[in-house]
């Protein structure tokens, strides 16, 4: 495959889509960041690739000015596959979502990580700050359309299953864990546990 082959298979960027690309975040862009209460961040080691969930209530991310943002780093299970690429490789790429809003924004730039005890704690939600805070410089910023989720019927609850269609957790990394002693827990301990350690 050649890029003139998939251009060919493709066709010409829509005129829309090949302006809509601008370096820095404007009202708009301010708006949408503000009301997300969910992203999610690639990042590389320069070989690799990692994707990490990021949620929290609207506007945990923080814009500090047209350029840079702030994503606090809440607690997880200490495998940091994300910062870890960061230090090696501090180009990111972030897909932000509203719920009910098709759209989504997306954000390409330069992170940093910033583990500054009273930065951090301007970030704590129920008096636990993060450990550290995620500043990624924005130098190309768009709105995608909403047509992936609307495919996908993501907000459209007829769409839902009426029932988990997967095994919980903890089964599922019993059988990927072989050989490896995994305690069992049930969907409402997993429940449980998750919101015992939210923050």
């Amino acid at each position: 495959m050649t890029p003139e082959r998939l251009r060919a298979l493709y066709g010409d960027i829509s005129p829309r889509a090949a302006v809509k690309t601008i370096d820095h975040l404007d009202r708009h862009c301010v708006n949408f960041i503000k009301s997300s209460t969910f992203c999610i961040i690639a990042t590389s080691d320069g070989n690799n690739l990692d994707v990490s969930p990021k949620g929290d209530p609207a506007g945990f991310v923080k814009v500090l000015d047209k350029n840079n943002i702030v994503i606090p780093d809440r607690p997880g299970n200490n495998r940091i596959d994300g910062l870890l690429n960061i230090l090696q490789h501090p180009y990111v790429g972030l897909l932000f979502l509203i719920p009910s809003v098709n759209e989504t924004l997306r954000i390409n730039g330069k992170a940093k990580i910033i583990d500054d005890i009273k930065l951090c704690q301007n970030y704590a939600i129920n008096g636990r700050p993060p450990r550290t805070i995620i500043q990624v410089t924005a130098s190309e910023v768009f709105l995608h359309c909403g047509k992936a989720p609307l495919r996908g019927g993501l907000w459209k609850q007829e769409t839902w299953s009426k029932s988990r269609p997967i095994p919980n957790l903890y089964a599922i990394i019993k059988d990927h864990a072989k050989g490896h002693d995994v305690p069992q827990m049930t969907d409402k301990e997993i429940e449980s546990r998750d919101k015992e350690s939210l923050y």
